[in-house]
Formats: structure tokens, sequence, C-alpha cells
């Protein structure tokens, strides 16, 4: 049997492939099925055919030598989960004629070779960059998710001087649409939120115009220990808003009561919030206002 080589994660062009095994050996394992061919000149390795690197390789061989990975793919490439896996975003020069196709979303421009990096194989636009991109264009709760992870990813000393960053490659951007939400987005990232839901949620709350509550709260005893750290917490008002995310709470029932019970003995008003008030946040937006309005008068 005739054993494949590595290849950029399983992904060959056909031509390279010949090469190194010789015509009859591709033909072979292109009639077994253990090659899938991706294009007339660039073949899979079937069984990766639905991993994420391969994918990318397999669009980055595709559109051409000096292609790069960029928003959603890029960002997804330096670990930001919350970005969409697919389609797979590549940037080409302008010099590039591609058809479209399915699994690919192509973008078009001109591009430093100093903006890109090589990671695992695979030329991906800087992470800077990426960001850029997202809080400009994307869904608004995913690229703001997408910046708070990478800020998670940051020893502290260092977000401020990435976050410098980002601001400026938005302000650079020549399209530029999408600046003033983009810059908005970027002052709400603080690489806090434990979640994507929780970079939604905190959107959410300043759309709603809310008062930005401060995130993952410390709650401490008389002394000074930490008792509890929760999501989302007013302090003046002391109001707490906390998010039920289904795997964190799952079979957590009687904890998540007693803790609740305990802060409100604290004198802590606690909103709970499931993914179905991210859906449709009104009701949530209504309680919460009326709990801090209700707190201060108080």
């Amino acid at each position: 049997m005739t054993q494949l080589p590595e290849g950029l994660h399983g992904v060959y062009r056909r031509s390279d492939l010949i090469t190194e095994i010789g015509l009859p050996s591709v033909r072979g394992l292109l009639a077994d099925g253990r090659l899938s061919q991706y294009s007339r000149n660039i073949l899979i390795d079937r069984e990766r055919l639905l991993d994420f690197p391969t994918r990318a390789a397999a669009a980055l061989l595709l559109v051409g030598r000096r292609a790069a990975l960029c928003g959603h793919t890029a960002a997804r490439i330096y670990g930001c989960s919350a970005a969409d896996a697919s389609p797979i975003h590549v940037l080409s020069g302008y010099d590039r004629k591609i058809k479209s196709r399915v699994g690919i979303a192509l973008h078009q421009g001109a591009f430093d070779e100093e903006d890109v990096l090589l990671l695992d194989g695979l030329r991906v636009i800087g992470l800077e960059l990426a960001l850029a991109e997202l809080l400009c264009r994307a869904y608004q709760p995913v690229a703001l998710a997408c910046a708070d992870q990478a800020l998670a990813g940051l020893a502290p000393g260092y977000r401020e001087q990435f976050r410098a960053e980002v601001a400026r490659r938005i302000r650079l951007r020549t399209d530029t649409r999408g600046r003033r939400r983009a810059q908005v987005l970027l002052g709400l990232a603080t690489g806090i939120p434990e979640s994507p839901a929780e970079s939604a949620m905190l959107l959410i709350l300043h759309d709603a115009g809310l008062p930005l509550p401060e995130l993952q709260h410390q709650i401490r005893d008389i002394n000074g220990r930490e008792r509890y750290r929760t999501d989302f917490a007013w302090e003046a008002p002391r109001v707490v808003l906390e998010y039920d995310g289904r795997e964190a709470h799952e079979n957590r029932a009687e904890q998540d009561a007693a803790r609740e019970a305990d802060l409100r003995s604290r004198g802590w008003t606690v909103i709970r919030a499931t993914a179905a008030d991210l859906r449709s946040p009104a009701r949530l937006i209504i309680t919460l206002r009326a709990a801090i309005a209700r707190r201060h008068v108080a």
C-alpha cells in the first residue's frame, strides 16, 4: 500500500505528489478513495477533508503562493474559537483571478509581506490586522468575543500595546466602513470575559444604555478572602448578573441555588440570564434597569 507523505496538513499539489511518489501511485490513491480531488491540481487526504487546518491549506494552495489567511480564519488560527470555522477566508492581491467556490471567501486587496506570518506552515495575516477587519465588518458579538479572546491570550502588561496597534490598523484601513463601530467594540474588549457568551452579554448591556458592570467581580468575606467571583456586578447598587451557560451550570442547580441565597443574604440582588436572553434580551434589560434603579433609590 502506497504511503502518503505528510504534505501541508494532508494537502498536495498534484504535480508535487507525482514527483514524490509517481503518477501510478497517485492514480491508485485516487481510485481507492484515499485521495480526494479538491481542484485540478490540488489533492487532499480524504481522512482529513473536514479538518480546519486542512481546509485552510487547500484554500491557500488554490488561490496562490502569495495568498494569506485573513479575517475569521486567521483569528481562529490564532486561537480565537469564537471566529467562524467556515468558510475559509483568503486574502489575495488583485493580480489573481480566482473563481468563487463553496467553502472559500476570497478577499482581494494590497497587503505587505511584513504583515504575513507563517504558522504551522500556513501563511496568515497578523492578528492585529485580522481583528481590525472583524471589528469593522463581522457580526458584532463574534467580533467582540474574538477581541476578548485575543487579549486574554496576552500577558496583562502587553494588552494596551496590542489594543493600540489594533486601533492603528483600524484607522489605516482604506475601507472606512465600520470604523466607528470597530472603535466602540475595541473599547469594550478587555480579555476578562470567560466565554464568547459573556462578551455578547456585555455588548447587549452596552447597547441598552445600561451602566457598564465590573466583569468577574470578586465578592469577599469580612476577612478579605474571595468568596465568589461573579460574571457581572454593579457594586454601588449591589446588583449581580450571572450568565448560566449550559455546560458551566449543568448539574449544578443545588450549588447555584445555595450560592444565590448566600449572595442575597450579603445584600446583593441576583439576576440570572441564559442563552435565550442573548437571543431576545428585552425582558432581561427591563429587569436589570429596574433592579439598578431600585437599589440606587434605596
